[in-house]
């Protein structure tokens, strides 16, 4: 087992912490890198907006259905391992397309089998990932070391699509190598971390094992009404995916006040990052929690109600900084209360939660819409975000009485 000497100061300086947020910011920004030229591909070869959305499902489906083998994975094997794994095929996966696209081989049909491909290795690797950071970082470290990952990642977020695009613009076969090279190096990285971990008891596989991540969660208030809040208001709060929408119709802004709309949240939540990595949330952390996911529902309203494009990106800004604080609240929590050897499958299941939360909040709004317009889609999911705070308050008044994060 590798030993870790806990420094005081930057997280940046504790032993292992850098090979850990490289090999995620590295993963990150290839998956988003290539993520615009799979759909970008798909579209310009079928020109059907069937098939993006396949591509979607594609990439949610295995997330559904792996779910609760990823746990008890995670759960029984060297994380380090499992990270190098995904990564691994996920590297070959892209290699593979750039050389498909390269001879000209890449079908629509081949897109969706990388695209699954993808979205499996995923599927592990992300609450793998996760799991691993409170073996890496000591527990007054915790959520620094989330936030500043937030942080890195969310610069990803913004780079990978922009990356992506350009180089794509070069050579179609660029996007597919750059992200070869970058998961082969975040493989690198992953495998190189020094961190303190026993192996878990091999339990035998059972039903009971496999759920136990659903049972604790439900067991332990502070966890599920963390987890389900953060579930809820994304739901209810997804007017971002109706950017299109309101830059064309309402603001009249073009394609690039689309671009500028988009960047917003990514922005603001990197901005709140930064802050909270060097000044953490020492006091009233469930309280505070709860009070960002109510601002994230009412930058939402004015954000619906804006006919103004620089108050509407000042509205994304809000949201996306407001969101940042209640991910890096509720990341930290669930990693602090849970114990190690439960890590992977209740990580798993928050993994789903935020996955289903984003998908299905994506086609709330769209179909509310549909129905009544973005501006009346909007204000309703604002208004219900803020009304869902005020429901957990009182379902979980546990929830308020969280003080500290020990971070």
């Amino acid at each position: 087992m590798d030993t870790v000497q806990v420094l005081p100061g930057s997280v940046l300086r504790h032993p292992g912490y850098l090979n850990f947020a490289a090999s995620r910011v590295l993963s990150s920004l290839s998956f988003q890198c290539i993520a615009i030229a799979m759909g970008w591909m798909i579209y310009d070869q079928t020109h059907s907006a069937f098939a993006l959305a396949l591509v979607g499902l594609c990439q949610f489906l295995p997330m559904v259905v792996l779910t609760f083998i990823v746990g008890h994975v995670a759960d029984r094997y060297d994380r380090r391992r499992i990270g190098l794994v995904c990564q691994l095929i996920e590297a070959s996966t892209s290699l593979s397309l750039a050389i498909a696209t390269w001879q000209q081989w890449l079908t629509p049909a081949g897109i969706l089998v990388a695209v699954t491909v993808l979205g499996a290795t995923a599927a592990f690797e992300r609450p793998t990932m996760a799991a691993l950071l409170p073996n890496i970082v000591p527990e007054l470290m915790l959520q620094r070391a989330v936030a500043t990952t937030t942080s890195m990642q969310q610069t990803a977020f913004i780079v990978g699509p922009s990356l992506g695009g350009l180089l794509y613009g070069v050579d179609p076969v660029a996007p597919f190598a750059v992200a070869a090279v970058f998961f082969a190096v975040a493989s690198v990285n992953v495998i190189s971390i020094r961190m303190q971990w026993r192996p878990a008891k091999r339990e035998p596989v059972t039903l009971t094992s496999i759920f136990a991540g659903v049972s604790f969660i439900r067991s332990r208030p502070v966890v599920l009404g963390t987890i389900s809040l953060d579930l809820f208001a994304v739901l209810l709060g997804g007017a971002t995916a109706l950017l299109p929408m309101f830059a064309r119709d309402i603001l009249h802004a073009g394609p690039w006040g689309l671009g500028l709309l988009r960047a917003a949240p990514a922005i603001g939540a990197l901005a709140m990052s930064i802050v909270l990595a060097r000044r953490p949330l020492r006091s009233s952390v469930g309280i505070k929690m709860l009070a960002a996911v109510a601002v994230f529902g009412a930058a939402t309203v004015v954000f619906s109600l804006s006919t103004n494009i620089a108050l509407s990106v000042c509205a994304l800004l809000v949201v996306g900084a407001s969101d940042t604080v209640s991910v890096v609240v509720r990341s930290s929590l669930v990693q602090l209360l849970t114990p190690d050897e439960m890590r992977g499958r209740v990580n798993a299941v928050n993994s789903l939660f935020i996955g289903t939360s984003n998908q299905l909040g994506e086609f709330e709004s769209g179909m509310l819409a549909g129905f009544m317009g973005p501006l009346v889609a909007g204000v309703i999911g604002g208004v219900g975000t803020i009304a869902i705070v005020l429901m957990w308050t009182r379902l979980f008044p546990e929830l308020a009485k969280v003080r500290t994060l020990k971070g």
